[in-house]
């Protein structure tokens, strides 16, 4: 499977390469969503995942934060079931 790669533009004006693992958006209320990683690893070897909110201004996405309690419980149910078709 081919990889899918988009560039970040940090805060500092730095751009990051990284690469798109899933994204998706809640049919009830339309909020997209990014899961993707830089391919780093922590001390124990697993690899760090970001998961970002996704608006559009015209056709250029922003990258945004995870802004409630229930959000980030719906987002980890996405990944759970995810997870459980995989094995």
């Amino acid at each position: 499977m081919e990889k899918k790669v988009m560039s970040i533009i940090l805060e500092d004006g730095t751009v990051d390469q990284v690469e798109i693992l899933l994204s998706f958006e809640f049919n009830d209320n339309k909020k997209e969503y990014v899961v993707y990683t830089k391919n780093e690893t922590d001390e124990n070897g697993n690899i760090t995942i970001y998961i970002s909110s996704v608006t559009r201004d015209g056709d250029t996405p922003k990258l945004g934060g995870v802004e409630s309690e229930e959000e980030w419980n719906r987002i980890k149910n996405v990944l759970r079931e995810l997870s459980k078709n995989e094995n």
